[in-house]
């Protein structure tokens, strides 16, 4: 399983969505369910699932399946 594929599990089991409506591509601004809120539980998630601290100005760039993956894949 790619870093892509464990990112897409985490935000659909986070959001309550169907893994197979999201993709690498998509964003908070692709997915209506990624609020604020939403925000804040899935950066919650990522720092359990994948054993990091994220810092606050992490939570503002990490918007993406992309970008969530790259910064996984350069802090671990």
């Amino acid at each position: 399983m790619s870093m892509i594929d464990d990112v897409r599990r985490v935000i659909a089991d986070t959001l309550n969505l169907s893994e197979d409506k999201i993709d690498e591509n998509s964003s908070s601004e692709t997915i209506d369910a990624w609020d604020s809120l939403a925000q804040v539980n899935l950066m919650m998630a990522i720092e359990q699932t994948f054993d990091l601290e994220l810092e606050v100005e992490d939570f503002m760039k990490l918007n993406s399946v992309s970008a969530i993956a790259g910064f996984i894949e350069a802090n671990s």
